[in-house]
């Protein structure tokens, strides 16, 4: 479990509006956001009916909607 330090900044009333980490944190935070996005990415591919394309045939596909 990630064990976060944050600190709130907050306003004249006393609600918070923003939280501040310390950096090495927010690195931490951000890897974990990144690989979490990559893992939907890959679901969202897996769940698509799609044949597979080896890459000598997708770099063609690619260089043909270059042009």
């Amino acid at each position: 479990m990630l064990n976060l330090h944050e600190k709130f900044i907050v306003d004249e009333k006393g609600k918070r509006t923003a939280a501040v980490l310390p950096y090495a944190e927010w690195k931490k935070v951000a890897a974990i956001l990144e690989e979490y996005e990559d893992i939907c990415a890959y679901d969202k591919a897996k769940s698509l009916s799609s044949k597979p394309v080896s890459f000598t045939t997708a770099v063609k596909k690619l260089k043909a909607r270059r042009s």
